[in-house]
């Protein structure tokens, strides 16, 4: 029988293989960069994905042409692909899905950086690494998804070399939600009883033995983010729907308003996150 964190695991592996979500995703949500955005007046949607990408990498003492990166959650491979052609990384992306691990490969071809960018079907909870391997772990959004978050972190700290950094976002619920009913409705879209937050990242990083370099409170860009791809679902439907089936795009704005509610409510949580070994 499989366990709740296995079926959680799977829910998000086949949602993601899915051609709506694939469709979605690359589409609308920011095409190579599937993250919350960075927002100035202005800004479309990848734009905006993009930015978030070069705040990370501008953070990160280890970012150099001797760098070996683990992405986990890598989605198209948008960051992976900004930190081998700027900065001469060679990037290991793990993803879950291999639809989006097939698109990543093809636009890492196409980008002539197949030789610095490796990408490998997995699961983050597990990571088929090496301990002490990685100079940079990385990761967008992604970390939400997992049932076993204390899991992920444990083998985060493994990988990572003594001094190597750990830098990432993640949609979090606010420190102060004592009771995480208000967002059911965002919880029962991911399938999970609860998100993680910042005090959650923090406690569980400095009991593995990392140190805190800077948690940079972003939050409202979250509302931001999700509002801006709900508007521009909504504007690009009618094109949309001889692609993505209907009921998914209703589903989907349904959900980008519930995470939208919940930014404006003081319910969620989101920034960079930057610790180091």
């Amino acid at each position: 029988m499989s366990s709740a964190a296995e079926v959680v695991t799977q829910v998000a592996q086949d949602y993601y293989d899915s051609p709506d979500a694939d469709t979605f995703y690359f589409e609308v949500w920011g095409g190579e960069d599937i993250h919350i955005g960075l927002y100035e007046k202005g800004d479309t949607i990848r734009e905006a994905s993009r930015k978030t990408v070069l705040n990370m990498a501008g953070r990160l003492k280890n970012l150099n042409s001797n760098a070996r990166v683990l992405d986990i959650g890598s989605g198209y491979g948008g960051a992976a692909r900004v930190l081998a052609e700027r900065f001469g990384a060679h990037v290991t992306c793990l993803n879950l899905s291999e639809v989006e691990n097939e698109r990543n490969r093809a636009l890492t071809e196409d980008a002539g950086l197949d030789d610095r960018i490796v990408v490998q079907h997995g699961s983050f909870e597990d990571i088929d690494q090496d301990d002490g391997t990685f100079d940079i772990v990385w990761s967008q959004d992604a970390i939400l998804h997992s049932g076993q978050k204390k899991s992920v972190l444990s083998e985060v700290a493994r990988v990572l070399k003594a001094g190597g950094e750990f830098i990432f976002t993640d949609p979090m619920q606010a420190d102060h939600v004592a009771d995480p009913s208000v967002l059911q409705p965002i919880l029962d879209r991911i399938h999970l009883d609860s998100l993680g937050s910042f005090a959650f990242y923090r406690d569980c990083l400095a009991a593995l033995g990392l140190k805190e370099v800077a948690v940079a409170d972003l939050t409202p860009q979250l509302a931001t983010h999700y509002f801006e791809v709900g508007q521009e679902l909504e504007r690009r439907r009618p094109a949309l729907e001889q692609k993505i089936s209907r009921d998914y795009i209703d589903r989907m704005l349904m959900g980008l308003g519930h995470w939208v509610e919940g930014g404006k409510n003081g319910h969620l949580a989101w920034g960079v996150m930057h610790f180091q070994k």
